[in-house]
């Protein structure tokens, strides 16, 4: 490692220039093994070049310049520091971004960090639960990510919430993100934290710290547009005259139920965050505690509000079900009442259709016309009580 300069230099600073691009890591210079080179040469390029999205050292909150490898980056952070009389810096670590690794590329970069073979089977197959478990002096913490899907209706929306996943390996001088899922960036979080140094100085948990703050946040946004959806529905189905369409209320259903999923086993992982854990290895501080426990606080109302969205549109779908049974009554009186009205008119004619000779009224001059005036008459006043009835 090179020596520090003098005091005064720009050490631990680094200028936007000197920050690398996100997405411009090719996989040759990342640290692999030759071997995983070697696969990795087989895979398309565009894949190849969005396996790292990013990886910088920071010191005492300020990104330093340069492009390293996961593997000179941590080389970096341990390398002592020569004893010279300069100031030591407080804080050293290294953040990792990786998007969709497969199970190789994520051995090659586990390997740097000495990851354990659970968490890389994490990292790769991705699908769990909200989690926070502990291996040695690591962390593992699995956070949900969500999306509203725009639309213009309900009847035309086949999703409503998509969901994604990050993993963040966290260890005393690294954290290690690995991001599923077509949304859930992390480039504005790191911005946002670089321009906060003071809180980056931190250290790795700071950084926990900042991408759950902005999961959770994404959840409060989700959940607001949820709930206009849902209030159009049950406007839509308390409407008189509208029509129903029960198979959208079970849609909102499924997507809340999804949102559920993602949001509520998070609150065990960060209630153990938020407060001190004599089971935790590494010791969060009190002031990362106190952060902590905004992000729970932000967590347990947006958790509440979607268990109440549950039981709104349970409630939505026993009201719709009892709407389509009123309606089918409705339709069903109708019915009996014109069955009935035809009815009169139908024995009259079955009684004198019966031919027989003994039946005076067929040979009536009139007769004809006096029974379809008693059919007339009869279905007349049928007809009359049955609206007066409101049944037609």
């Amino acid at each position: 490692m090179p020596p520090l300069p003098p005091k005064g230099a720009s050490r631990f600073r680094s200028t936007a220039e000197s920050q690398p691009s996100p997405l411009a890591t090719p996989l040759s210079v990342l640290g692999f093994s030759s071997a995983a080179q070697s696969a990795a040469a087989k895979k398309p390029a565009p894949r190849a070049s969005r396996i790292v999205v990013d990886c910088a050292v920071y010191v005492d909150g300020f990104r330093q310049p340069g492009k390293p490898t996961p593997a000179e980056a941590l080389a970096q952070v341990r390398d002592p520091l020569p004893q010279n009389g300069e100031e030591q810096p407080k804080s050293r670590f290294v953040w990792v971004g990786l998007f969709e690794p497969d199970e190789e590329q994520m051995r090659s970069v586990g390997a740097v960090f000495g990851l354990h073979e659970l968490m890389m089977e994490d990292a790769v197959h991705a699908h769990q639960r909200p989690k926070l478990e502990q291996y040695d002096d690591m962390f593992e913490l699995v956070l949900k990510t969500v999306k509203y899907v725009a639309h213009e209706s309900i009847s035309q929306a086949k999703e409503i919430v998509e969901s994604g996943e990050i993993i963040l390996f966290v260890g005393r001088d690294f954290i290690v993100t690995v991001r599923h899922g077509g949304h859930g960036e992390l480039t504005g979080v790191r911005k946002h934290l670089e321009s906060q140094t003071a809180k980056l100085a931190i250290g790795p948990l700071a950084v926990m710290h900042s991408i759950a703050d902005h999961i959770v946040d994404g959840y409060i946004t989700v959940t607001e547009a949820v709930e206009l959806d849902i209030d159009a529905m049950e406007e839509s189905i308390f409407t008189p005259g509208a029509s129903t369409e029960i198979e959208l209320i079970y849609l909102l259903k499924r997507e809340v139920v999804e949102l559920r999923r993602a949001v509520n086993p998070l609150s065990s992982a960060l209630t153990r965050l938020a407060n001190p854990d004599p089971t935790l290895t590494i010791t969060v501080p009190k002031e990362v505690r106190r952060y902590f426990r905004d992000v729970l606080d932000h967590h347990t109302a947006v958790a509440e509000r979607v268990s109440s969205y549950d039981e709104v549109l349970s409630s939505l779908v026993q009201a719709a079900l009892g709407k389509v049974g009123m309606q089918q009554n409705t339709d069903m009186r109708k019915i009996t009442a014109w069955a009935a009205i035809f009815a009169v008119s139908t024995m009259v004619a079955g009684i004198y259709g019966m031919n027989f000779d003994n039946m005076p009224e067929l040979h009536w001059h009139y007769g004809y016309f006096i029974a379809l005036s008693v059919m007339a008459v009869v279905s007349a006043s049928l007809f009359i009580g049955f609206r007066r009835s409101k049944w037609l």
